[in-house]
């Protein structure tokens, strides 16, 4: 699909305005979303949430009273286009930062932004874009101005690889073995995902760290992004005695892997990366779905915390009635957004919302929580040589109570309680210099 149609297809798809406005004193963001590739399930709920948390600043000041025009591209993941699109937001709207999204753009960009001088807020959470001097044992290139909110997808692996650990030990699981309580074999532990992935990224950080506590790492097994048969994957499962299997690709491929591995009475714990688990795959999945552990970036949508009061405000630029369930990834979309604008408007106070400037403005307060939002966002710190912004990482249990697969509204059946999340800890990663980059 063409650069243009995908542009089309964005005001077909999201509701509420893409921009705030084209005054000659607004200041131009671009925007990728996807909302049309097989991570759409995800890609819509954390687009959309940039897209109202835009609207909800430009209706109550902007930035210091400038309006933020958002320049939003649909491009479905393809790089050529991405790279064709950032050129024109510089070249046509002198773009003073950028949104993002999964590890294609944001790392095929790194050089180029580094270059401009260009603030790079992405939704990918690879680790190759928290190292910002390049001075890693792993790391490929350095990422200056490379941003992202949320633990990397390395130190979320190393989280669920830490949760694994206590909750075997917490459980007497050898004894299922017929093994004796003080003979108790090691677990067991692999890696699924997709055959093209970085062996040396988030893989190689979680097999790793299961070593290191004492698993057997087992050979990974491979599925493709794009959701499909995988009952033969599930029989290799099956086959391996894996005791936790590590989950790294997106909701789409996840729903049809839980439905198919269920069907063959796999019984082994799953664990899933922030973009392979939320409450659609409960919702599309059902009880197949259940008892997945997963990592989370920010609350839950209507938890008990100060700051969804103004999650919901910003709900309501596209959704007046509030009648909409928002997945995780809305909130951790939300938490992107205003963590930017605070950004911009330091470096609006320092002198100018300029690229350097708002680079500098990222440092400049440890723990950072978004105003307004305490409670949902995460405490948030970068440094000129760290760009590991959150090191605590919470881990949720997902239940899917129905005995068939759930149907009906999102919300109805978060409100019937036939779909949950249970916050069950938060796993604080260290920040070894050895896994800066990694």
């Amino acid at each position: 699909m063409k650069l243009l149609s995908r542009m089309v297809l964005v005001a077909a798809l999201v509701s509420g305005p893409a921009t705030g406005g084209g005054a000659a004193e607004s200041l131009a963001v671009g925007n990728f979303v996807d909302f049309s590739d097989h991570r759409s399930l995800a890609g819509k709920a954390y687009g959309q949430a940039r897209i109202d948390a835009v609207e909800y600043i430009n209706r109550h000041g902007g930035i210091n009273g400038r309006q933020i025009n958002l320049l939003t591209v649909d491009y479905g993941t393809d790089v050529e286009q991405a790279k064709a699109a950032y050129a024109k937001w510089k070249a046509r709207h002198a773009a003073v930062a950028v949104l993002g999204w999964v590890d294609g753009d944001a790392e095929a960009l790194v050089e180029i932004v580094a270059a401009d001088r260009t603030p790079y807020f992405a939704a990918s959470y690879a680790a190759a874009l928290t190292d910002p001097l390049g001075k890693g044992t792993k790391t490929e290139r350095p990422a200056p101005y490379s941003f992202f909110y949320g633990p990397s997808s390395s130190d979320a692996q190393r989280a669920l690889v830490q949760w694994a650990a206590e909750d075997w030990a917490a459980e007497d699981w050898a004894a299922k073995d017929g093994a004796a309580k003080d003979a108790r074999r090691a677990p067991r532990y692999l890696h699924m995902g997709d055959p093209l992935a970085r062996a040396g990224g988030p893989r190689g950080a979680g097999e790793a760290h299961a070593r290191e506590l004492g698993f057997e790492v087992l050979a990974a097994i491979f599925y493709s992004q794009e959701p499909g048969d995988f009952r033969s994957q599930c029989r290799e499962l099956a086959k391996s005695g894996a005791d936790y299997a590590f989950l790294a690709n997106g909701v789409g491929a996840n729903v049809a892997l839980l439905k198919a591995c269920a069907a063959q009475g796999v019984e082994t714990q799953f664990l899933a990366n922030v973009w392979g688990y939320d409450e659609t795959v409960m919702q599309a999945a059902g009880p197949a779905a259940d008892g997945v552990v997963w990592v989370m970036g920010a609350s839950a949508w209507g938890e008990a915390a100060a700051g969804m009061a103004l999650v919901r405000e910003v709900s309501k630029m596209s959704d007046p009635h509030l009648n909409k369930h928002r997945s995780v990834h809305y909130l951790r979309g939300v938490c992107s957004v205003f963590l930017m604008k605070e950004a911009m408007e330091r470096a609006d106070r320092e002198g100018g919302v300029t690229g350097p400037k708002i680079k500098a403005a990222m440092y400049g307060k440890p723990d950072w929580v978004p105003r307004g939002l305490e409670g949902v966002c995460l405490p948030a710190t970068w440094s000129a040589e760290d760009h590991r912004g959150v090191v605590d990482v919470p881990i949720y249990r997902g239940h899917a109570k129905a005995t068939e697969v759930v149907t009906g509204a999102l919300a109805d059946l978060v409100a019937a309680g036939a779909i949950s999340m249970e916050r069950l800890t938060v796993l604080t990663v260290p920040r070894k210099a050895d896994w800066l980059g990694w």
